[in-house]
């Protein structure tokens, strides 16, 4: 399958420490060759959400088309690069617009 900027996708990404992973949803940024370049979302969202993260509300109008369950975050400091042959399927997508 193809994938583009914005599409989410669900995939075992990689913990810091590069030994483990976890099972859960993340954007993709590029697609370069056979690897993409993606961002962690996650459904546990702190109380105070840093300038660099962006939040995902239930009430967005985008939100149905996401593929996510509840409201989630983007934490632009969880980037990974990752061989497309591990992502297990596609979600949804985020308006590119969104993303900016």
């Amino acid at each position: 399958m193809t994938y583009k900027p914005a599409d989410i996708i669900l995939v075992n990404f990689p913990f810091t420490d590069l030994v483990s992973s976890k099972v859960r949803p993340a954007v993709v940024i590029t697609i370069k060759g056979e690897d993409a370049i993606i961002l962690g979302i996650f459904s546990k969202i702190p109380e105070k959400i840093m300038d660099s993260w962006f939040v995902i509300d239930e009430g967005a109008e985008y939100f149905t088309k996401t593929g996510l369950k509840k409201r989630s975050v983007i934490k632009t400091e969880k980037i990974a690069v990752i061989h497309s042959s591990i992502i297990k399927k596609p979600l949804g997508s985020i308006p590119k617009d969104n993303l900016i």
